[in-house]
């Protein structure tokens, strides 16, 4: 009944399509077909049966067509039917990792890390809507003048945001972030994220049961990142991850996934990410791995961290390492519960113990730009001592961004918790292995 009502809504609109448009032959469609018999198909098998019944009417009452063009037209047709129309072949292309849609006649992608606008366009308004209305019903969620912003995560995976007039004075606007590719350290120290004895150095880090937060802007890979560090927990610990959007993909036994929830459409139900992080602590965590602080939680997380739950991870958004702890300052004083700054530091001095900021570069590449150390104690003013910096030069002629590791000695007291670890140190970052150490370098064997 529902993919009845469903197309039947969406083709009210579209009785006076001439005969070349896709709502025309869309049209054609709805009243070709048996819905009730539609029903009972999968997914796949709707497909299936309704490119054969549109292959049949173009044949039949279509104008003449190259194979090119019928096969385009079939599919066109078929997408809007069951799909999201145009932005189909956008979500089956598996390099694009963002799509934004300003309104319906500009189409913007992101692709191996690039910006650029595709010409592909919608009908109209309206078809951009029913798009629209078909993305956030998957999600039990509505969008309308009453309710403009929705913001939402996709049974597939992807992270859907969508803000709508009068708030927008674009149009429609719809943006799209694929699920992240799951990466691991070895993988992203072969695209020249970082180098292997960083790599060999932060697997080390979260064996010792340090507390990292990851940092860097939008779209500069922290989730990628913080999902790759996370592999190197050991399999026998107890992990809970918080996300606003479940998108880490842990490969450990003993994992529990919480996600926030937002208000329902009377305005109740909602469940923060300060909500999970406070029932977390009742869940016997070994470890605690916050997607994204970003308010009150912050609080939480480093009462969390300075409560037993060494080895803890999290992000967070900042524009260098030494933003980032000021980032975080801020952010814990949001929390309602009035506490001095003076106070705030000192949980920050005893929770953080390193910072990973990631850059995104002008050729689109993502790198881990700083590894820093927090140094400073108790009330002591915030100190950070860097590890490890990447140097970039000018874009070269092919327009790509090439540059330098820079390492720095760890500070002794890191060295020798990682040695009483039992984990070994790169010899660049001026550590040795522990007696019982293995002897191998290479990131393969750490992993």
């Amino acid at each position: 009944m529902g993919l009845r009502n469903r197309l039947n809504d969406e083709h009210l609109s579209d009785q006076g399509s001439d005969r070349g448009s896709v709502s025309h032959w869309r049209q054609r469609l709805l009243n070709e077909v048996n819905l009730d018999d539609l029903a009972i198909l999968s997914m796949q098998q709707r497909r299936i049966r309704l490119e054969k019944v549109v292959g049949h009417i173009l044949s039949r009452e279509g104008p003449v067509l190259s194979d090119r063009e019928r096969s385009s037209m079939i599919r066109r047709v078929v997408d809007e039917a069951l799909g999201l129309g145009v932005l189909e072949p956008l979500l089956a292309d598996d390099s694009v990792t963002e799509i934004m849609v300003n309104g319906p006649e500009h189409i913007y992608i992101e692709r191996r890390g690039r910006v650029e606008r595709i010409e592909t366009t919608f009908a109209s308004e309206n078809q951009l809507m029913q798009t629209i209305d078909r993305i956030v019903a998957q999600v039990n969620r509505r969008v309308d003048e009453s309710s403009p912003m929705v913001d939402a995560r996709l049974p597939s995976g992807e992270r859907v945001n969508v803000i709508i007039p009068p708030l927008s004075l674009s149009g429609p606007v719809l943006t799209i972030r694929r699920f992240p590719k799951p990466f691991t350290v070895a993988q992203l120290v072969a695209k020249g994220s970082l180098d292997e004895s960083t790599g060999r150095l932060l697997a080390a880090l979260v064996r010792s049961r340090f507390n990292v937060i990851i940092a860097g802007g939008t779209g500069s890979g922290k989730t990628t990142f913080l999902n790759a560090l996370s592999a190197f927990a050991p399999n026998h610990e107890r992990i809970v991850t918080i996300e606003d959007s479940a998108e880490l993909q842990l490969q450990q036994d003993h994992v529990i996934r919480l996600e926030s929830r937002p208000p329902n459409m009377e305005g109740a139900g909602q469940v923060t990410i300060r909500d999970l992080v406070r029932n977390s602590l009742r869940m016997r965590p070994d470890r605690i791995i916050v997607g994204e602080v970003r308010g009150a939680e912050t609080l939480d997380m480093l009462q969390a961290m300075n409560t037993g739950h060494d080895g803890s991870l999290a992000t967070v958004h900042a524009n260098s390492a030494d933003d980032a702890v000021y980032r975080l300052l801020t952010l814990a004083s949001m929390s309602e519960v009035k506490i001095p700054f003076e106070a705030i530091q000192d949980q920050i001095n005893a929770a953080v113990d390193v910072i990973v900021h990631l850059s995104r570069y002008a050729d689109g590449s993502r790198r881990v730009g700083e590894v820093g150390i927090v140094t400073s104690r108790r009330r002591e003013k915030f100190r950070l001592e860097p590890v490890l910096r990447f140097e970039a030069r000018p874009l070269d002629a092919h327009g790509r961004v090439e540059g330098q590791f820079h390492r720095f000695r760890l500070p002794d007291h890191v060295a020798q918790r990682i040695i009483n670890a039992g984990e070994s140190i790169p010899s660049v970052f001026g550590g040795a292995a522990p007696p019982s150490a293995p002897t191998n370098d290479s990131l393969g064997a750490v992993l």
